[in-house]
């Protein structure tokens, strides 16, 4: 298990937590020791606590993907956690899963909403608290997809290509979080963004596998990511050992896009 002792005690909320790269970045808080809030959709983040017998990690559910109730669902778990030392947004809202032809307008603007608008307001919100005590460290998800489009020759049988909205949004991801660490990070608070390759859950490879050899072909290392191994770039980024670093992209897509 990868270690960052200066994370016991401190306080960190996860968004989407309970999802297939979210359980294992909760999991290795709590195994350091960390206060973890769990924040994902109603149940989830309590399954993941009692099924994986989580010592340290809250369980709080909360749909984030209302720009609108944002700053509320901030502010009450603040009152109830306090301001946390670190901040993992891995929640995501996609509304299409359409081709560039069939998507439209409402499509992409909800996907927008809930994602980069929603981002935007949680990100704000959470880096005021941060602020006020002058230190922090947010972590963002984007992708490789914000950095690159998909190869639609890629894409066999009735696979759909990887949504533009969802790119798009991840594009705007890495340049908020850009923007972010400038203005925040006079007051100490560091923003950067953990990007991810291809991390397909073992479902969609098994129900892919055509698609997932192709994958491969395209990565230098020749494999696929594992979810674990998104762990050690988040909490790197989440602690001391990164103090120096903010508005930066650390890439974990095992050289996907070196091509």
């Amino acid at each position: 298990m990868i270690s960052f002792p200066d994370l016991r005690d401190k306080t960190i909320w996860v968004t989407g937590g309970a999802g297939y790269l979210g359980t294992p970045i909760v999991q290795a808080l709590d195994t350091i020791g960390a206060k973890t809030v769990c924040i994902d959709l109603p149940g989830k983040a309590d399954a993941l606590c009692k099924d994986h017998q989580l010592e340290h990690t809250f369980a709080e559910s909360a749909d984030l993907c209302d720009p609108d109730g944002v700053p509320g669902i901030v502010s009450e778990l603040a009152e109830t956690y306090g301001t946390p030392d670190g901040f993992v947004h891995l929640a995501f809202a996609s509304s299409s899963g359409k081709t560039l032809d069939e998507l439209g307008a409402g499509d992409f603007q909800k996907t927008m909403e809930g994602s980069l608008t929603a981002s935007f307001l949680l990100s704000r919100s959470v880096s005021a608290l941060m602020d006020r005590r002058g230190a922090g460290s947010v972590v963002l998800f984007a992708s490789m997809y914000g950095m690159v489009p998909p190869d639609p020759a890629m894409y066999i049988n009735t696979m759909k290509p990887n949504p533009i909205d969802y790119g798009v949004a991840k594009a705007g991801t890495l340049q908020m979080m850009r923007y972010l660490a400038v203005h925040h990070g006079p007051r100490g608070v560091r923003f950067n963004c953990v990007t991810p390759g291809a991390f397909p859950n073992p479902k969609a490879q098994s129900a892919n596998p055509g698609f997932s050899e192709l994958q491969k072909k395209k990565i230098p290392l020749a494999r696929l990511g594992e979810a674990p191994e998104i762990v050690g770039p988040t909490l790197f980024l989440l602690s001391n050992s990164s103090s120096y670093i903010t508005g930066h992209s650390l890439v974990v897509d095992g050289g996907w896009t070196t091509w």
